[in-house]
């Protein structure tokens, strides 16, 4: 147990105390108690991470060496009104942008592809991506972006906005579990075009863990990381209709 909670308990506990010998005698009793309380808030809100720097204003120092490199491949790719602060933010979530970085399951680099679809993903685009090198950040990158479009032209949906939800949900679980959350959508009557607040509640069979992991994916990407990279300048994102 470390400080926070021992902190938080200690607050929790005072507060108690003064409630018991209070019995509405005095009011300075009332003030002291208020005063604890007010303390035990404000520190649990810091413990949990409100005013940390989880809530970043701006993009990490380790990412800027990388904007060029992926404002031009996402252009290459998706023209020049592409939304390179999603691509951002989908290395952000995915990698932090560490260009060695290795998961517990073996996905690498930026991008963190698993060797199965980096390879499968050089054989598809051999003249781009054919070198297959995960670990490059200018090949990672410009997979992502690629990998992303490959998704998009096989996806639709009823807004823009939940077809890129789609997307992101594609990236990290596979367009094969989009596809039967979506048919199982539409034999229980639901709108298979509707990701948010529709499909995104339905499950065709992903274990529990990687159901909320998946869910999480697209929500993370979009309203927590994307704004980041709005606001420094890189460039357009989704969801904004």
């Amino acid at each position: 147990m470390g400080w926070p909670q021992i902190t938080w308990i200690v607050l929790s506990v005072l507060s108690l105390i003064v409630f018991a010998f209070q019995n509405g005698k005095t009011i300075k009793l009332s003030f002291w108690m208020r005063l604890i309380q007010l303390a035990s808030l404000v520190w649990l809100l810091w413990c949990g991470g409100f005013f940390s720097k989880a809530h970043a204003v701006e993009p990490p120092t380790d990412a800027r060496q990388y904007q060029r490199e992926l404002i031009r491949n996402s252009r290459v790719i998706w023209g020049l009104d592409a939304p390179v602060s999603t691509f951002a933010a989908q290395i952000h979530q995915e990698s932090t942008w560490r260009p060695n970085a290795k998961s517990p399951v073996g996905a690498l680099g930026l991008a963190q592809f698993m060797p199965a679809t980096s390879g499968w993903i050089a054989g598809i685009y051999p003249k781009t991506l054919g070198d297959n090198q995960p670990l490059n950040p200018a090949w990672a990158m410009r997979a992502l972006v690629t990998y992303d479009r490959w998704h998009y032209d096989r996806i639709t949906a009823a807004t823009e906005c939940d077809r890129w939800a789609y997307v992101l949900s594609a990236y990290n679980g596979g367009l094969g579990w989009v596809q039967r959350d979506r048919k199982l959508a539409a034999s229980r009557g639901l709108e298979p075009g509707r990701y948010w607040k529709v499909v995104e509640n339905v499950n065709a069979g992903r274990s529990s863990a990687n159901f909320r992991e998946n869910r999480g994916y697209p929500v993370r990407i979009i309203y927590s990381w994307q704004p980041l990279y709005e606001r420094a300048g890189w460039g357009p994102g989704v969801c904004h209709e």
